[in-house]
C-alpha cells in the first residue's frame, strides 16, 4: 500500500496535473504527500553568475510553487513541502531513497531552464533509476 508519495513540482501545467493525481491517490490510500521543489542551481550557474539576488529569487519562486501545491490539498490529507537545490534527477532520487517514498508522481514535462527548472528528460531518468514505482502524468 502506498503510504508516502513524492510529488516533484515546478509550477508547470504537467506538474499541476501530477498534484491533482497525487491528491486523488492520497485520498484512496490515506497516504502522505511530500511536495519537492528542486532549483537546478548547477544549470543556472552555467548560464549566469549566481548572485545573492538570483538565489533569493529562485528560492522565492520555489516557495510560491510549493505553497500553491499545498493549498490544493484538501484538509484531512497529510502533506509536507520541501525545497532543495542541485540536479533535479539526483535530488529527487536521493529524496525518495532517504524518505521511504512508496510512489513518485510527476509531470512528463516541466517549464525548462528559463521559467523554472525541474522536469522534462528528468522524468525519463526517474522512471529508469527510481527504486519505487513512478507515475508520469501527461
Amino acid at each position: 500500500m502506498m503510504k508516502n508519495i513524492l510529488v516533484p513540482v515546478d509550477g508547470s501545467e504537467g506538474s499541476d496535473r501530477a498534484v491533482a493525481e497525487a491528491i486523488a491517490m492520497a485520498e484512496v490510500c490515506e497516504a502522505k504527500l511530500n511536495f519537492l521543489y528542486v532549483a537546478n542551481i548547477n544549470q543556472l550557474a552555467i548560464n549566469a553568475c549566481l548572485s545573492d539576488a538570483i538565489l533569493e529569487a529562485v528560492t522565492k519562486a520555489g516557495n510560491v510553487i510549493l505553497d500553491r501545491a499545498m493549498e490544493m490539498v484538501p484538509s484531512g490529507i497529510e502533506k509536507e513541502a520541501f525545497s532543495e537545490t542541485g540536479s533535479p534527477a539526483v535530488v529527487i532520487l536521493d529524496f525518495a531513497s532517504s524518505n521511504d517514498i512508496d510512489l513518485i508522481i510527476m509531470g512528463s514535462r516541466g517549464l525548462g531552464i528559463v521559467k523554472g527548472v525541474l522536469l522534462g528528460s528528468v522524468s525519463q531518468y526517474i522512471v529508469e533509476q527510481a527504486k519505487c514505482p513512478v507515475l508520469v502524468v501527461k
